[in-house]
């Protein structure tokens, strides 16, 4: 979740508005490996919605207020329940938002996405937090306590002269907050080393700080729903920090005290399954399709009934491969009434609160020794019952969060954004002068030649230099990404006046941004956060 590198590949980075940023066809898609601390590689973004369940945020757009540009231009391209912030954000409810920063170098132009995503969300009421990993940084990269203390002060000066704002949200280091550190000791108690190996390829050589170094993370993700209320917060990060994201959206559940599903019978099912239960008891109870309102007190509907009804059924391609264990389940229901309820199950809480629960639900209910089946409820309801009731009985009744990802920035070389080769990025510490030169001399999309440029158009999809237009400095001018994309591959536009404008372009937000790093550090001197460690240690890996 901290974001510290930038040694990672981008697909073709084209205007959505024009070409939809997708990737070529034509073009052999790389494996997808997501490390959080090495070099990542998406050579397909599509691999992730596959391979690790991250869904397009096309699919969440339209429900957007105002999506910043990096949403409209498809740089954000992936989500995992961001729609649920959304729906806070535009009902104005209460949403947070965080995202971490491991300080092992300077801030570059890749962590300016983060910012600027977290500032968006700040803007929008979202309570916000920036953290700086250093727990994370000294254990899994070995840094000494005075060069994190040097790099963390230059990350949250630019995100300050970014914009955030500190009194409307929260600074501050993994090792002073005392609320992170005890919470991920509680989140410790639901891992094990089998998921930390399968997920992040941890063996007997790994430190046991970096393996705790992870759990803080957890710890952070969570830490914005410990702050007043359990509320949908978003971490915007790029691809590689998604097994981070993962891991806490498992331990997140696994807190809670209760379960809550949809059932219809003595039986349990997967979700697959419930899905074409539901489809059966629908059509036998008077279906829902002709709009009529099925009263559950008086169907009368038999799980042989509705096995009968399923074996002939054609399902979804999506859960059809559940269907022959539905069936099974319900033949061997018999003539038990398929009848739909809520379910609450016991999984974590104490005595006290079991009881409170079933104090708190009204209408009919049957109660059982670790399950409460209540059938005047909604899901949604249950689940506000459940987790008002494990709030009461001090638990933390966690919502699962949510999360954004962005792509990754080309190198202006070609090939990947490395922080060992400077010319392959830009830091937002760069001398003005300098970040235009390193624009000047950008690989391009270009042909290799001006008329072959001017037949068959450049290849922006393919260009480093037009990436810095879609990504930092058209900003929020989505007609300046059109005109580049536009002129670029019909021919209108040549590299060279393409790069001089975009160096100059470069050089102009530096200095402007360097202008108010200086204005914002007394303000960043005036925040409660410790920059003078003196803390000891050798750190872990090098």
């Amino acid at each position: 979740m901290s974001e510290d590198t930038h040694e990672a590949r981008t697909p073709p980075g084209g205007d959505p508005v024009t070409d939809g940023g997708a990737e070529r066809a034509d073009e052999p898609a790389e494996d997808v490996a997501l490390d959080p601390w090495g070099s990542a590689t998406v050579g397909d973004y599509a691999d992730l919605f596959a391979e690790f369940g991250i869904e397009s945020f096309d699919d969440v757009a339209d429900g957007v207020p105002d999506p910043h540009y990096l949403m409209r231009r498809g740089v954000i391209f992936g989500h995992r329940e961001y729609d649920a912030v959304a729906e806070a954000m535009a009902n104005d409810e209460p949403f947070a938002a965080l995202s971490g920063f491991m300080p092992t170098g300077d801030p570059h132009i890749g962590h300016k996405l983060v910012f600027d995503e977290l500032i968006w969300h700040q803007e929008r009421g979202g309570d916000v937090f920036g953290l700086i990993a250093d727990l994370e940084a000294h254990s899994a990269r070995g840094m000494s306590w005075s060069e994190i203390d040097e790099h963390a002060r230059d990350y949250l000066l630019s995100l300050l002269a970014l914009g955030f704002d500190p009194e409307e949200g929260e600074l501050y280091r993994q090792s002073d907050n005392r609320e992170v550190q005890d919470l991920g000791f509680e989140l410790g108690s639901k891992a094990n080393f089998s998921e930390f190996e399968a997920i992040y390829g941890f063996d007997g050589e790994t430190n046991i700080s970096h393996m705790q170094s992870v759990v803080t993370q957890t710890a952070d993700i969570l830490y914005p729903q410990l702050v007043d209320e359990p509320k949908p917060t978003v971490i915007p990060v790029g691809p590689d920090q998604d097994p981070h994201v993962r891991l806490t959206r498992d331990l997140a559940v696994r807190m809670r005290y209760f379960k809550v599903t949809e059932a219809f019978a003595s039986f349990e099912l997967d979700d697959d399954e419930r899905a074409l239960v539901r489809a059966a008891y629908d059509a036998l109870a008077g279906g829902s399709d002709d709009g009529h309102e099925i009263n559950d007190a008086e169907t009368d509907v038999r799980c042989t009934d509705a096995a009968e009804w399923l074996a002939d059924y054609e399902p979804p391609e999506a859960v059809a491969a559940a269907k022959p264990d539905a069936v099974d389940t319900l033949r061997a229901g018999g003539k038990e009434p398929l009848r739909p309820r809520v379910r609450f199950f016991d999984r974590n809480a104490t005595d006290e609160a079991f009881e409170a629960l079933i104090e708190a639900v009204d209408g009919e209910k049957r109660v059982f020794g670790g399950h409460v089946d209540a059938f005047d409820l909604s899901r949604e309801e249950a689940e506000s019952i459940a987790r008002e009731v494990e709030i009461d009985h001090d638990g933390f009744g966690f919502r699962q969060p949510s999360s954004i990802y962005h792509r990754f920035m080309s190198g202006l070389t070609g090939g990947k954004m490395s922080s060992s080769i400077p010319a392959s990025h830009i830091s937002l510490l760069d001398d003005p002068e300098d970040g235009y030169d390193k624009v000047r001399a950008a690989t391009t999309g270009g042909r290799d030649t001006a008329d072959e440029q001017r037949e068959l158009g450049g290849e922006a999809d393919e260009c480093p230099v037009y990436e810095l237009y879609a990504y930092l400095l058209a900003g929020d001018d989505d007609e300046l990404t059109k005109t580049v994309y536009s002129e670029c591959v019909n021919g209108e536009r040549l590299c060279g006046g393409c790069k001089e404008q975009a160096a100059e372009l470069m050089r102009e937000f530096l200095a402007d941004h360097q202008e108010k790093r200086a204005d914002v550090e007394d303000l960043l001197d005036d925040l409660d956060i410790d920059l003078d460690s003196d803390r000891r240690g050798t750190g872990g890996e090098h």
